[in-house]
């Protein structure tokens, strides 16, 4: 399995460097991530390459042009789902095909059961707003869905973009091991466990004793219960959601039952 970034951006730059970095460029260099930039403005006519006018009704702030979008976004492949008139022209592509989106503070809040639906597809295509959005008949004609990634306002698409990309391209089989997804944070519902390394004794601090003992059930068991008291504490709302979509095995639930009657 692979997948494919298309990002349509005002400064590709800034996805480009990401992409040559790191895990992902081992990603790459390996066919299982692909990646292509087109930059909005090559897609703009007049000599200024101008992306931006002020939107009708007045406000605050400029608005991104519709026609270089919808330029860029077929360039891309994407084709339009209503005609001028609104009529749908297409019928909308398989899901686990390609996703055409938008980051848009307006969007379904991104969170990692998005990310590992997300990862499934074959190409991620991605639109990077600036300034006050996009004209609105762009969303209407070309994009399947609208993702936030979180409750705030950034000024770069590009930034809401990346965060993204990271979150999905992991999740793509053989990028990382199987194994460094299945006890991470939110996997199973739960907060990840506290981790050591090197030095045993760090300003005076010694690594708990069971990490040390090579006794591979008592530290399964720590681990467990270390994540079951951080996420009670930190983030009870987990424990909630785990609790009423039964994604807890018995012997979590136990430990959550003790925890909270010890509170």
């Amino acid at each position: 399995m692979s997948i494919t970034y298309t990002v349509l951006s005002l400064f590709p730059e800034i996805t480009d460097a990401y992409f040559a970095a790191s895990i992902m460029a081992k990603a790459v260099e390996r066919g299982i991530v692909s990646y292509r930039a087109l930059n909005i403005r090559d897609f703009a006519l007049d000599r200024h390459h101008t992306c931006d006018d002020a939107p009708y009704g007045g406000g605050p702030g400029m608005l991104m042009l519709p026609e270089p979008l919808g330029r860029a976004l077929e360039a891309a492949g994407v084709n339009p789902k209503k005609d001028p008139g609104g009529e749908s022209v297409a019928a909308e592509p398989p899901r686990a095909a390609r996703r055409v989106i938008y980051l848009s503070p307006s969007g379904r809040t991104f969170n990692q059961a998005l990310a590992w639906e997300l990862a499934s597809c074959r190409e991620l295509v991605l639109l990077c707003g600036r300034y006050e959005g996009i004209d609105q008949r762009i969303i209407d004609r070309y994009i399947d869905e609208e993702i936030s990634v979180g409750d705030y306002v950034l000024s770069s698409g590009e930034t809401a973009a990346l965060v993204l990309i990271d979150a999905t391209y992991r999740l793509v089989d053989r990028v990382i091991t199987s194994e460094s997804l299945t006890e991470e944070t939110f996997s199973g519902g739960l907060l990840e466990y506290p981790q050591y390394t090197r030095p045993e004794i760090y300003d005076m601090v010694q690594v708990p004793a069971v990490l040390l003992s090579g006794h591979h059930e008592n530290i399964r068991y720590w681990r467990l219960r270390r994540r079951v008291e951080k996420t009670c504490a930190l983030r009870p709302d987990l424990i909630r959601r785990g609790l009423e979509l039964g994604l807890f095995d018995g012997e979590t639930r136990g430990i959550i039952q003790e925890i909270q009657e010890h509170e």
